[in-house]
């Protein structure tokens, strides 16, 4: 590639994540006040759809159910003779959900910005557009076993349209909700957590009523169908809109209206006051604006908070997904109870991840969201540290409720972060920066899932001690890169010294690092 040609896309790639300004024309603005039969849009009716919404995205964690159907059926089935059990001779279909889940996190990550411009219902639209496709084309490389066609329309296209669907309703109710944003974020990927459990039932009688090439094309129909309907109901707040006194910004707005002669109403006298959620004593106070509500995205992206929240999502996410992917296996192992006890507390566990991202993003609206992660990743790392000596002492009890309050508070990462993004960055910036903060999950994922092979492999035969503290380290990280988290306004503004790379006060004192200045 010329310079030419790389100065080009490089200003064009700056001018996409520079641009987030939605622009509606007048009759737009008209027709989104009213949803069908000239009935008005309430903003709760955001709620049941974009969590109906999230629960098919959902379905994605329940791709497990499909590896040894898809494997049986195209690779067909050979005996053990020492086992006498049935089985694919290969298990590629696995692959498909890795594919999935690498195009939804850099999908959400790239069409962020073209999210914010053009609104949550047309992205929602066309994310479900492109999922169903997937489901479609799965079906026929399933039919035609052709492994190359599953990855293709289910990974590819599947995993795509997902990541687009996913920031959709979370974007629009950050927007809608400036006054329960903790609740509206929690309640939207509480949704996505219930769909794994909700979906993952339907599957099997429904291979085994209409085959497993009709099934996708069953449930790839029931879904485009319900998500097109929730869809249509998504949208961003008019441009006058209000609630509580406040804008979509969090700003403190006074108004006083007059009635003009054609019946509409002006707002006069507006004074917006200083307004942050994410401030000095950690509370939703009303009284500061937030710095980060005309920050461009791009200096959002490379902003040190944004480059520290994303360690500490990472810290978060790496210590829950090593005891979820293979909780049975450690009660079975470990503790000696039989398959039905493991599904069972399997099941428990999800119920505490799904409850974790409710009870963390409501709580946090109230006691601010950086103290709400310094709450979760404080369990998340005493978790760790206790879990080796239960083990190796065999308190069953014990280590369920420990297991249980680490997945909980694992869920509530997810349910906090994107309040979190919204009150440090703005709200016309959350699309694309959660999209990108999704990639520390997805890195996560497969930085856990190999950490947690070595650990699961050395307690079978030297002990666990020793890698039981990688993860350990992993959260201590996260929870110490969390302290360096500026969330007080007049830190946030200060200018930076030359080699300053981190800040954080210490009994009130502002200590910088990187250099020797402090204040």
């Amino acid at each position: 590639m010329s310079e030419r040609s790389s100065n080009a896309l490089f200003r064009e790639i700056h001018r996409d994540y520079s641009n987030t300004e939605y622009r509606r024309s007048p009759d737009t603005i008209e027709k989104e006040k009213y949803l069908i039969f000239g009935t008005p849009f309430r903003r709760w009716a955001m709620f049941p759809t974009a969590f109906l919404f999230q629960v098919i995205c959902g379905s994605l964690y329940a791709w497990s159910v499909f590896n040894d159907p898809i494997d049986g059926y195209i690779y067909g089935l050979v005996t053990n003779p020492l086992t006498g059990k049935s089985a694919p001779p290969a298990h590629n279909a696995t692959i498909t959900f890795y594919i999935a889940v690498g195009c939804f996190g850099i999908t959400a990550a790239i069409n962020g910005p073209w999210l914010e411009r053009n609104g949550p219902k047309l992205a929602a639209i066309i994310g479900t557009t492109i999922f169903f496709l997937g489901n479609m084309i799965a079906a026929i490389g399933i039919y035609a076993k052709i492994m190359v066609l599953l990855y293709f329309g289910y990974g590819v296209l599947g995993g795509t349209g997902l990541g687009l669907c996913y920031i959709s309703p979370v974007s629009a109710l950050q927007k809608w909700f400036p006054d329960r944003r903790g609740l509206a974020a929690g309640f939207a990927v509480c949704g996505f957590g219930a769909g794994s459990i909700i979906l993952a039932k339907i599957p099997q009688p429904l291979i085994a009523a209409v085959g497993l090439p009709l099934t996708f094309v069953v449930l790839g129909c029931c879904y485009f169908a319900i998500m097109f309907l929730c869809a249509v109901v998504f949208r961003v707040p008019l441009p006058s809109f209000l609630i509580d006194g406040m804008d979509i910004y969090r700003n403190k707005v006074s108004a006083k209206t007059v009635d003009l002669p054609d019946k509409t109403e002006l707002s006069l006298d507006v004074e917006c006051e200083k307004d942050l959620e994410a401030h000095a004593n950690e509370r939703a106070a009303q009284d500061y604006r937030d710095p980060g509500v005309n920050m461009v995205l791009s200096t959002a992206i490379f902003s040190s908070e944004y480059r520290i929240i994303y360690i500490v999502f990472f810290g978060n996410s790496t210590t829950g997904l090593v005891f979820l992917s293979r909780l049975a296996n450690i009660v079975k192992g470990t503790f000696g109870k039989d398959e039905t006890t493991a599904a069972t507390i399997v099941a428990i566990n999800g119920g505490f991840n799904l409850a974790g991202r409710l009870f963390f993003s409501t709580v946090s609206d109230r006691l601010g969201r950086k103290n709400s992660f310094i709450v979760m990743l404080l369990c998340q790392v005493i978790i760790p540290a206790t879990l080796p000596v239960i083990m190796d002492n065999q308190v069953y009890w014990v280590f369920l409720l420990e297991i249980w309050v680490l997945t909980a508070c694992y869920g509530g990462g997810f349910g906090c972060i994107p309040a979190f993004l919204c009150d440090m960055f703005g709200p016309s910036n959350i699309g694309t920066l959660h999209g990108i903060i999704l990639t520390a999950w997805s890195l996560a994922g497969i930085g856990g899932g190999l950490l947690f092979t070595g650990i699961y492999t050395s307690l079978l035969n030297d002990g666990h001690t020793a890698n039981w503290r990688r993860i350990l380290g992993v959260a201590c990280v996260g929870f110490v890169s969390l302290l360096f988290v500026g969330t007080n306004i007049q830190d946030r503004l200060l200018p930076r010294d030359k080699g300053e790379i981190a800040r954080i006060r210490v009994f009130g004192r502002l200590v910088r690092m990187g250099t020797l200045a402090s204040e």
